[in-house]
């Protein structure tokens, strides 16, 4: 995992590509580690801490402007112990370091700036540093040499500061141990209303710019439309989806969504495309087609896999993390265009349609460029209408440019790839892909799905029974974290609904064995580390979900969804704790515990168990991919067996294929046609 360079004294980590794009300053780099902790504290300096990632337009600023300055790089070499760390490799420090710069700074972000003393204590923070005093911010070389000489003249404030920031980070995650009853569907309703009322009525999403898609917030939205009845509900996320497929947020071309949208119409993107969005995005859009039949939201889900299946998997098996928003030192250039690049593409006549259906203008609409993000700004209705043509032909004109387009674009240099593979981010694509392959009936989904589930299940498994975080080159290290095991156990539940294969089934139970042992605080909590792991300041939990579900709610979800299988009611009781322990942080902060949410209305509702005896029939499984069923439990066998609560009793009536339903301990009578099954599921 670490290499020496040419200079002896710099260390970098050879699989991460962040680490690596900027291995050449003359900045002295050295990995998070014993070594660099040790040289701290026997030249008894600071530590400077810079956490980033590879898609991250201002970290790359800030290594050109600051980490390429050879003045700047002399004072950080001489005065500090300088380690760098790629945050989706050690989310464990981001998560101790971003705390505490939320807490004082009241913002976080990235670049992540952190001067530490030599036993890791933090006692000044700040995010990206111009090389000299601009936008409000002071210049880096200013601040640099302000903490030279705290250091040397008011150590003993300095040390103070320390140590009262690290006491506030162990009190920052600390959870009340809770007795009493269970939280009821009120906690869910409460949240529906609060993130109703937040959704722009035009543009649908959450507030104003920047604008993220916030998919966990709107999926509760449709679970409690779907409890409720309330078709409110339905029309707002409905609203934000279609204005999201509309706009530039939505790679039109390629397929996939961009990070977020500067402006609050979904317009013009941050252009950098994480694996997480592309995972959980694709789903939302399915839900949405099962509960809205809009044919869109269906395509737009296919087109981000295809998208996902096309640049984003390892030759095999796997998902690679990311692209930057930046290429040939443009961001966005890669994607913009203008009038006259289409044209020279596809000619007068096709090239004037799609610049009137893209919103192509001279004047563009991209900083000043006159060039354009493409978007829909008149659909294939309006066109069809404007110009007195049939739809189906105006539809296959504007295909046949879109797919020339992409041709075009193809030739140019593309944004940066982060082709490491995390083990959490291939989880949830693993899930994204299982459950499209099963809905939409697409097997190359499932198959797909199988050969990353495979690739991770072989290469980054540690050989001890747990899992590793990250794999590139060849290289596998860095000791999995919660939402690594959470994510990935997740994933093999769904590749199981949707190939019955039990090798799949059966790993995801041990995961969930081995998350319980590795991450379970025994009280209804999870840590994000595993016990035993490496000694840092504080040892923080997973409670809240931020790009990624929060590990402690996948984890709930999972004993939720595994404990059909189970002969005890250990999964169900310790999914009943963690909803105890987190029902007050639910009800504060609705916004971060969605997913927790959306587990506790899973066990709310019951879970519709749905198993298949002696077939499984693909028109059922058609109908069923059709239908809106969040809390379904989907399983079959070849005959009667005893090894698990679900499978026991069911057995195929007169050698046919047969299901059974069973909700809240009681199951229905044998179903042998869709009809009879549909009765039992229910309207």
């Amino acid at each position: 995992m670490i290499a020496l360079t040419a200079r002896p004294n710099r260390l970098i980590h050879e699989a991460s590509p962040y680490l690596q794009q900027h291995a050449h300053n003359p900045v002295d780099w050295y990995p998070w580690g014993s070594e660099a902790l040790e040289r701290a504290r026997k030249e008894d300096k600071p530590i400077f801490l810079s956490i980033g990632y590879s898609s991250c337009h201002w970290c790359h600023v800030m290594e050109r402007e600051s980490f390429d300055d050879p003045e700047i790089a002399a004072i950080m070499n001489q005065h500090f112990v300088c380690i760098k760390v790629d945050r989706e490799e050690r989310p464990d420090l981001d998560d101790i370091y971003q705390t505490i710069c939320q807490m004082v700074t009241r913002s976080g972000g990235w670049p992540l700036s952190v001067w530490l003393t030599p036993d890791q204590k933090p006692f000044y923070v700040g995010t990206y540093f111009p090389p000299t005093e601009r936008y409000g911010r002071p210049g880096f070389r200013q601040v640099l040499m302000a903490l030279v000489r705290a250091w040397r003249e008011k150590r003993s404030e300095v040390e103070q500061v320390a140590a009262q920031w690290a006491d506030g980070i162990a009190r920052s995650d600390a959870l009340d141990v809770v007795t009493g009853d269970l939280p009821d569907r009120q906690l869910i309703t409460d949240a529906a209303r609060a993130f109703a009322a937040r959704i722009d009525p035009r543009h649908g999403g959450f507030g104003g710019a920047p604008k993220f898609p916030n998919t966990f917030a709107l999926e509760l939205m449709l679970r409690h439309w779907k409890a409720s009845g309330d078709g409110l509900y339905l029309k707002l996320v409905t609203l934000t989806l279609r204005k999201m497929a509309e706009g530039g947020i939505y790679d039109q071309l390629g397929g996939g969504f961009h990070r977020y949208s500067v402006d609050e119409r979904w317009a013009v993107p941050h252009f950098e495309k994480m694996l997480y969005d592309n995972a959980v995005l694709p789903l939302l859009y399915i839900a949405a087609w099962q509960a809205a039949a809009e044919p869109r939201f269906r395509r737009v889900a296919e087109e981000t896999l295809d998208y996902v299946i096309r640049e984003m998997t390892h030759p095999d098996g796997g998902f690679y993390a990311a692209t930057d928003a930046d290429s040939e030192g443009e961001e966005g250039r890669f994607f913009v265009w203008d009038r006259q690049e289409i044209v020279a593409v596809l000619g007068s006549d096709l090239g004037e349609l799609i610049c009137r259906h893209y919103g192509v203008t001279d004047r563009g609409n991209f900083e000043h460029s006159g060039k354009t993000v493409l978007h829909i700004a008149e659909p294939p209705e309006a066109l069809a209408q404007a110009l007195n043509l049939p739809l189906q032909e105006v539809e296959a004109r504007l295909a046949e440019g879109r797919r020339r387009l992409l041709e075009a674009r193809e030739k140019r240099v593309p944004p940066f790839r982060d082709e490491k593979v995390l083990t959490a981010w291939n989880g949830l694509m693993i899930s994204a892909m299982a459950r499209a392959g099963r809905s939409l009936r697409r097997r190359e989904y499932t198959d797909t799905a199988r050969r990353a589930a495979d690739f991770l299940l072989s290469h980054l498994a540690d050989g001890r029974g747990g899992l590793l975080r990250r794999y590139k080159d060849g290289q596998a290290g860095i000791p999995g974290y919660l939402e690594d095991y959470a994510c990935l156990a997740a994933g093999l539940i769904d590749l199981y609904e949707a190939t019955f294969e039990e090798r799949y089934l059966n790993e995801a139970i041990r995961l969930t064995e081995e998350t319980l042992r590795r991450f379970y605080d025994g009280s209804g909590s999870f840590y994000l580390t595993q016990s035993g792991s490496e000694p840092l300041i504080h040892r923080p939990r997973d409670l809240m979900d931020a790009s990624v579900p929060a590990g402690s709610a996948v984890a709930a979800m999972n004993l939720l969804r595994l404990q059909p299988y189970r002969g005890d009611d250990r999964f169900r009781t310790t999914a009943e704790e963690a909803f105890r322990r987190h029902r007050d942080l639910m009800s504060r902060a609705p916004g971060g515990t969605a997913t927790m949410l959306q587990a506790l209305d899973f066990y709310l509702s019951s879970p519709t168990e749905v198993t298949l005896v002696g077939g499984a029939p693909e028109a059922w499984l058609e109908a069923l991919g059709r239908r809106y069923e969040p809390n379904l439990v989907l399983t079959r066998v070849d005959a009667p067996r005893d090894d698990a609560p679900i499978w026991a009793g069911k057995a195929a009536v007169g050698g046919a294929p047969t299901a059974y339903v069973c909700r809240n301990f009681a199951c229905s009578p044998p179903a042998t046609t869709w009809e009879e099954l549909a009765q039992y599921l229910g309207s």
